[in-house]
Formats: structure tokens, sequence, C-alpha cells
């Protein structure tokens, strides 16, 4: 089965190569078939290796090319002015503005956002989940962007396949929590299943994030990966099946 990534319109017309990876196309079995990307899962290390190195091919480059960051639901962006060659360092976005850097993020359920500036010649990606999203990712994202030589106002950014909102109960504190935060941030909730539930709306959040941070044009796909399990991982949905672990998805882009 060949790799079946998912791009966008706006990523196309900027040029850049990308690709939102689903879980089609690699060597893994079980309950991580087939294209596993974690390197902290308890998949094969083998198999994760393999997966690793098709998408590099698909992207025009080795692992070696590759630039993901060791993710820790932080703020943090690095700029990466080669391809890490298997080092991770801690962080939740890449940029770049080196031709054939691989910047990368690895999700499952969380938000990654794909970001492009074509005229300056920089793109970067950006790990958001909602702590990362709250804590500022995003805003972080941007400005390593425009520090390389961006502008603002000409990036496109695409947030990928994550966990749309018919599917993310959380609690009602999560609600006060963005609302302490953010003021209007509450108009991403709506009631959940009780009075002490609220389903929360991840990617028109990260939306509004882009928006904050001054991005030109953004837009989601549209995929849900809790409740598309043919084509993606989700780290809830494993937990509600009672799965020991769950595949983690890349997404990917570079400048070629």
């Amino acid at each position: 089965m060949s790799l079946e990534p998912i791009t966008h319109p706006l990523l196309e017309r900027a040029g850049v190569r990308h690709g939102f990876f689903t879980r089609r196309g690699g060597v893994s079995g079980g309950i991580y078939d087939s294209l596993n990307t974690g390197l902290g899962s308890t998949d094969d290390p083998a198999a994760v290796a393999e997966n690793r190195r098709r998408i590099a091919a698909h992207m025009g480059g080795t692992p070696d090319d590759i630039a993901a960051c060791y993710q820790i639901h932080s703020a943090v962006c690095r700029v990466a002015e080669a391809g890490w060659k298997g080092d991770r360092p801690e962080g939740d976005a890449v940029a770049t503005a080196a031709s054939g850097v691989i910047c990368g993020v690895l999700t499952a359920d969380c938000a990654p956002v794909l970001l492009a500036d074509a005229e300056a010649g920089i793109v970067g990606a950006a790990h958001a989940g909602w702590k990362g999203a709250l804590g500022g990712v995003v805003h972080s994202t941007v400005a390593s962007m425009q520090a390389l030589g961006a502008e603002p106002s000409r990036i496109v950014a695409v947030v990928g396949p994550c966990i749309a909102q018919a599917s993310y109960e959380v609690g009602a504190d999560f609600e006060e929590r963005f609302a302490h935060h953010d003021a209007g941030a509450e108009r991403f909730f709506i009631p959940g299943s009780a009075p002490d539930k609220r389903l929360f709306d991840l990617p028109a959040f990260v939306l509004w994030r882009l928006e904050q941070a001054g991005v030109g044009q953004a837009a989601w796909t549209g995929h849900d990966t809790r409740g598309d399990e043919v084509q993606f991982f989700s780290n809830r949905r494993a937990y509600l099946n009672g799965e020991p672990d769950f595949g983690r998805l890349m997404s990917a882009i570079s400048l070629g």
C-alpha cells in the first residue's frame, strides 16, 4: 500500500512540498498498523525507522533530513539550519529557511499545523494540542519564521487532521481555564453529555490563534482523527478502547 498523505490547496499554491500523512503505507502491525512514526511508542523500532524513511523519501530526502522535536506540549519552536540526523531537541515546533530540511511534527489527536511564506522561502511545522495551543506554540512558530525573514501576512497555514469538537469532550474546568487565559475563548466550547462536560473545538481554536498571530490565510483540512480509524491514529480512541498504546501520525513540510 502506498503512502496517502493529505495535502491542501493553500500549501500547494505556495509551491512547498508537504503532507499530513495518514496511517496507510507503512510496515507496522497490530495496533500500529501501518505507518506509525512514533519513536516513543512500543512498536518495533525497525518498523518505525522504515516508516520514517518512507515519509522522508516521499518528501524527497532521507531520515537525516528530518527535523522533528521531542515533543513536550510546550510553546518552544526550534530553528533548523539542516536536518537533525536523528537528534530530537525538546520543543513542539520547527521553522527553517534551508532547502531540503523536512520540518515534522507527530500527532494522534493534537493539531498539526504546517506554515509557509513562499516569497521569503520559509516554512514551519507546529504541534498544537490544547496545552500548546493555549500556551502559545502558534505565536512562537510565527515569531521564529518572522525572525528568519517571513512576513506574517504572507504566511499561509493549514491545520491538519486532529480531534474534532464532536469527538472531544472535556471537563467544564477546561472552559474556565481557557476563558481565564483568553477572553472570548468560551465560544470554542459547547455543552457536553452532562452539566459538568463540554465539547472543545480544537481546530477552530488553533485557527483563532493563527489569526491572532497575523497569519494571512489559514484553513483546517476537516478530518477528525478520533472518528476515522481507517485513516488516523487517535490517543483518545485508543484509551476508550482500552488499548495499551497508539501510533503517531507525521505531518511534514519542506522547501524541496
